[in-house]
Parts: C-alpha cells; structure tokens; sequence
C-alpha cells in the first residue's frame, strides 16, 4: 500500500452526518446546530469528507452555501447509506428490547387516566417479557426523569434543555381556554373578568408560571387571592366563588365532574397554545417510540376529541391532533 493510500482519510458515517446536515442548513453554524457540535468540527468533517473523495462537495462562497456537481452525487448516495444504517440500528434494537427486563414511562397527569392504560397495554403486547413502571406528574417532573436517566419514554407539554439528545415527536395541541362560573359573565366578557375572582394555577406549576407570563403579554393583572396545585380544586373554587380561571382542554377532561357548574369559552383576548410530546432518548428503543406515538394519538382522536367536544360544543375540534 502506498504512503498516499495510507494518510488519506476515510469516508466516515460521522462525516457523512455532517455533509447532509450542511446541505439542508445551508451554512456551517446551521449544520453545527442540527448535529449538536461546532462550527469548527463540521468544517473540518468537511474538509476530510472533500480530501477522501478528490473533489470539492460545496461552493462555500455562495450564501446560502451550495453543492457541487460532486456534492450532489454524494448526497444521493449518503441519503441511502445513512437510511440503510438507520434501517440496521432500528432492527439490531428491535433484537434487544425482545430482552428488555424492564421500562420506564413518565406521562402528565392530566393525560394519566387515558394514556397509560394505552400505553402500558402497548407496551405488554409488544414486550411480553417487560414489566412496565409508569410515573404520573408534572411535565418538568417528567423531564427530570428523562434527564435522570429515571424514565426512557415520557409524555410531556414541556421540552428538555437540550432536545438534540431526544427524539421529540408531537403528540397533540391544545388551546388555552377560560373557565367561568355558570352565569356569572352577563355583557362583555373582557370586562365582566375584572370584577370576578380570578382562580389562579399555582406559580410553581409549569402550567401556571406559563399562564402568568400570558396574562402579562396581553396586559391583564387580575386581583390575585389564591393559588391553588391540582385542576379538580381550581374548577371547584371557579364553580364556588362564581369566578373565572384559564386552563387547557385536557386539564378540562380530568376534572369535568365540575362541568355542570361551569361555561368554557374561548380566551377574550389573545390565545396561548400548548403541545404535548412523546419524548425518547436518541438512538435508543428502535422503532418503539414512533410506535407509541401513533398509538397515543389514535387513543386521542378516537376517544379523547369526541369527549371533549360533546363536554364543550362551542370549542369542537379545539384539540388538534399530530399526524402519523
């Protein structure tokens, strides 16, 4: 083998990352970014992509950057080298969670009751073998097992730090909505809300620290009295003290014992919206994931939808859910 032959770089999966990265960003920060690294390693990923394959692959003086005729040959190829290998990871993984002794799930709490049941049924038709632990709580509860290493799936209406780790696919998307007293808005709903009590989320909620930065973009400062943890006693102080609050569809759900009492109606100044994920990590459970996902989102549109627009003609179709 010849010295030449000996000191030329190989063509690397890593490199063909970054070159796939740097044609769809179009500029090397961009590429840095989608791949979690720096701009300086993806220029020199690129620069020993270019010196394994003899030719220049961008032309990095045009804005955004461009592929060569050699770029574009290598983004055919790389497309198919880089799916193929997911193809490999996904079925080896599908090997090893036949073995899988145990997983971890996080969910919401308010998606507890209606997801897990679901999912852990999922779960035991697939993996006969696993037992199944499922955690209910807040989404920055559900994020902290994540990132403890303490759930492998979660559920959650936040994102982590660092969602380059994770795979994030969407789940649903929900409205934030008012909830009054039944009766208590006569006239103008804006401003019937400044002369009710305000029932409040508490602040150390997700949900409610999300609420209190709404109210202060659209320039409402409600006479605060209480805060309150858990949905089924903020619609029970809403339907007691004939006051107002702010909540989300599926809070909604998980405490329409309450509805009778109550009207829903749309927010009367500027909305809010809230997403809600399946979260895993990268790299990890194969296809499992993306298998879960569809099945939480054929639960919500098949049960989930239906229940709340019957509950709140007025906001049908309020709850959007993700594509598969």
């Amino acid at each position: 083998m010849s010295e030449k032959a000996k000191t030329t770089p190989d063509l690397t999966l890593r490199g063909l990352r970054v070159f796939v990265a740097l044609a769809e960003a179009g500029s090397v920060i961009g590429a840095a970014s989608r791949i979690g690294g720096s701009p300086s390693g993806v220029s020199q990923h690129i620069t020993a992509l270019e010196t394994a394959v003899g030719a220049r692959l961008f032309d990095r003086k045009a804005k955004p950057v461009t592929l060569t005729p050699a770029g574009q040959v290598l983004r055919r190829h790389a497309h198919k080298l880089l799916a193929a290998l997911s193809e490999a990871q996904a079925d080896l993984a599908e090997i090893s969670l036949a073995s899988l002794p145990q997983l971890n799930l996080a969910i919401i709490d308010d998606l507890d009751a209606s997801l897990t049941p679901v999912l852990v049924s999922s779960l035991q038709s697939r993996l006969s073998r696993c037992f199944v632990h499922a955690f209910s709580g807040r989404s920055d509860h559900v994020i902290d097992r994540l990132l403890a290493r303490e759930a492998d799936i979660g559920v959650s209406a936040m994102l982590p730090p660092d969602s380059s780790a994770f795979r994030v696919l969407p789940i649903l998307k929900e409205p934030f909505v008012l909830v009054v007293g039944k009766g208590a808005i006569q006239g103008d709903v804006r401003r019937a809300l400044d002369s009710l009590p305000y029932v409040q989320y508490s602040e150390s909620l997700p949900i409610g620290q999300r609420i209190a930065r709404h109210l202060a973009r659209v320039r409402l400062n409600p006479d605060r009295r209480f805060a309150l943890e858990a949905t089924r006693s903020v619609l029970a102080m809403v339907a007691q003290t004939k006051g107002w609050a702010i909540t989300t569809p599926l809070n909604l759900m998980d405490a329409e014992r309450f509805l009778p009492d109550l009207e829903v109606m749309p927010l009367p100044f500027t909305g809010d919206i809230r997403r809600v994920h399946l979260i895993a990590r990268v790299d990890e459970l194969g296809r499992l994931p993306e298998d879960l996902a569809r099945d939480c989102r054929a639960l919500i549109r098949s049960r989930l939808v239906p229940r709340f627009d019957a509950l709140a003609p007025a906001l049908a179709g309020a709850i959007e859910v993700a594509a598969d």
